[in-house]
């Protein structure tokens, strides 16, 4: 069941994204060659602190940190070390959810330590371009595969892959909710999308082929050819006059 926010829930939301945007504005400057990705987990929870957010993340199923640094081909829930140090030419990805007085937000972006390849400038600019035409499509009135479909052809647009195995899903109360967002798939098919619904949308893609298997430690998603990976994440409200992106540094409607 697809829950519709009201007015309250979405001012907590809009709140969460907007605090873990100011998070993400700052990220980039810890991200550098010689530091360890413990380390940057540890600055990121104590932003979350300092912010009043709640880690959505640690102590899930386990799960120890409040984040996911997922570099070169590890697609997502890479799990940050103190003994990973970051190196010239790496593609991270850093992904968060977080509540502010019990309500989420996630959010995901890629980042470059010093000379990184262009194909991972190619495959980061692709998957940005793939969530927001992905975005563009969570309006009243479409369904919700038409999210799917959007970013699927943009990706293959480019010779990319779209990873099958894990997907976007609703938000709100938990970190996960229904419906679950495929990155690819045919339009015209699934839920109406209605005001008040919110959704991370995340496109999961990769420059080979797109089958991933599950690392030893339980947690990191790697590319089976490994090939490099991006993953990029919004959480969108759908509202009457559109999409509303909650997690960007300035209220976007597209």
């Amino acid at each position: 069941m697809i829950t519709i926010k009201n007015s309250v829930v979405i001012r907590k939301m809009e709140q969460a994204g907007a605090l873990l945007a100011d998070i993400f504005c700052d990220l980039k400057q810890q991200i550098k060659e010689g530091v360890a990705t413990g380390e940057i987990d540890r600055w990121i929870a104590q932003q979350l602190l300092l912010k009043n957010l709640i880690s959505a993340t640690k102590g899930y199923m386990g799960y120890q940190h409040v984040s996911c640094i997922s570099v070169n081909d590890e697609v997502v829930h890479g799990v940050p070390s103190f003994s990973r140090f970051l190196k010239n030419g790496d593609f991270i990805k850093v992904d968060i959810c977080a509540s502010w007085q019990g309500y989420h937000a996630d959010m995901a972006r890629a980042f470059f330590v010093g000379d990184v390849s262009q194909d991972a400038y190619t495959l980061a600019d692709v998957a940005q371009k793939a969530l927001d035409k992905g975005i563009e499509k969570a309006c009243p009135g479409n369904r919700l595969s038409d999210i799917s479909a959007a970013i699927q052809q943009e990706v293959e647009r480019h010779g990319f892959g779209v990873v099958r195995d894990f997907a976007g899903h609703g938000i709100g109360k938990k970190m996960h909710e229904d419906p679950e967002i495929l990155n690819y798939g045919e339009s015209g098919r699934g839920p109406i999308l209605r005001p008040g619904m919110a959704f991370a949308i995340e496109p999961m893609i990769t420059k080979g082929h797109y089958e991933i298997f599950i690392a030893e430690d339980g947690w990191t998603v790697k590319t089976l050819d490994k090939s490099l990976a991006a993953h990029v994440e919004d959480t969108v409200l759908i509202t009457q006059q559109g999409p509303k992106i909650l997690t960007r540094s300035t209220t976007t409607t597209l």
